[in-house]
């Protein structure tokens, strides 16, 4: 579509909003030119019918339907995973990831899984991030820019046209927290109309900012919260994630209490599996413990090796079980292991980096795809 720096995305609601406001325009028609074009994928936001007659020469001169490009799609050699590398208008690169899977298959607590077909796409919010996490491709970037709530927003308008999105997932590039303002305009656009998807089905992921953790239910109520946990102590944590040293493991506990009790939802804690670093069964221990005050499910991650990028290696899989099995049997902690999918396209939770000599020193990276345990 047609792009200059002189376009904003229609799908930038602050914007769309306040130019509305200034011309007078009912700002009640921004849902319905976003039905539109949603509709008509080849379309601009000026093409929308019935509209004030003022709002034309505002939309044609400010406004495009998205002001980023889909460059690339990777398909994996299974079908279940597709890795999208999108262009944005200041010429920089993020990538989003959709991830299919159908919800018949296995069973959940003994019975059967009810359901059919769906997908989940993966969204990045920022391109680079300031976190800086040692087992982590993105992480090494470093922090590039800020996503505008519109361009991160368009990454949900370029997967529904590849296939049918029924949950969200911000766990592409970038600290999502970091980006407080724009995360909670776009998931606001994404569940509201015409989008409609259920705050319960996006779920949104941190390393633990503290300070935004404690705003983050009165302004998203009902979304699902993932902590990246990675650590049950805080001197390991801060070895491997040198933004912990900000966010004292002690806090975060706190905050996720006050979180759990205001919202009332299980909290998910994801944490990647390290060969020696915290995989032996004393970190299972002490995880269950430091997690005893809070509903949650544990996520726990097959590290996905990242080249020269790092150093680290995967646990082995005696481990893994041993892990599940602590948490399961002595602190009765609901425990799922992601299952490694779709290894051709290097688009694994974590490893997303737009780099393309990058990206192809990681082709041993694997797609993490159960995160549909996130939304049961």
């Amino acid at each position: 579509m047609e792009q200059s720096m002189g376009f904003r995305s229609v799908f930038n609601l602050s914007e769309i909003k306040t130019e509305f406001e200034r011309a007078g325009i009912n700002t009640h028609f921004i849902p319905i030119i976003w039905k539109y074009v949603l509709q008509n994928p080849n379309s601009q936001p000026h093409d929308a019918p019935s509209l004030p007659s003022s709002a034309y020469p505002l939309l044609l001169s400010k406004f495009r339907t998205t002001t980023s490009t889909l460059t690339s799609v990777f398909e994996s050699k299974d079908n279940v995973t597709t890795k999208l590398l999108i262009k944005l208008q200041n010429g920089a690169s993020v990538e989003a990831v959709i991830m299919r899977y159908d919800t018949r298959l296995g069973s959940y607590g003994g019975k059967p899984r009810s359901g059919g077909p769906r997908s989940t796409l993966c969204v990045s919010s920022q391109v680079g991030c300031k976190m800086g996490c040692k087992f982590c491709a993105t992480g090494s970037m470093g922090f590039k820019t800020n996503l505008s709530s519109g361009e991160i927003v368009e990454q949900l308008v370029h997967a529904s046209r590849l296939s049918h999105i029924r949950n969200v997932v911000f766990m592409g590039m970038g600290e999502p927290l970091n980006n407080y303002a724009a995360i909670v305009e776009a998931v606001r656009i994404m569940t509201g109309f015409p989008f409609q998807i259920s705050p319960k089905r996006i779920t949104v992921s941190t390393v633990g900012i503290v300070h935004a953790i404690n705003k983050l239910h009165n302004d998203l109520p009902c979304v699902n919260l993932a902590v990246s946990l990675h650590a049950p102590v805080q001197d390991i944590r801060c070895q491997i994630m040198p933004a912990a040293r900000a966010f004292p493991l002690e806090k975060l506990m706190d905050a996720l209490q006050v979180y759990q009790k205001n919202s009332q939802q299980k909290i998910f804690i994801e944490y990647i599996m390290l060969d020696g670093v915290n995989d032996e069964e004393q970190h299972a221990h002490q995880l269950g413990k430091l997690l005893d005050k809070l509903q949650v499910v544990v996520n726990l991650i097959p590290f996905n090796p990242i080249g020269s990028l790092s150093s680290f290696t995967t646990s082995t899989e005696l481990n893994v079980r041993s892990f599940q099995k602590i948490l399961r049997g002595v602190y009765n902690i609901r425990t799922t292991v992601r299952q490694q999918m779709g290894q051709d396209i290097s688009g694994a939770c974590g490893q997303l980096v737009v780099n393309r000599s990058e990206q192809r020193s990681v082709e041993s990276a694997s797609l993490l795809t159960d995160i549909e345990d996130l939304h049961l």
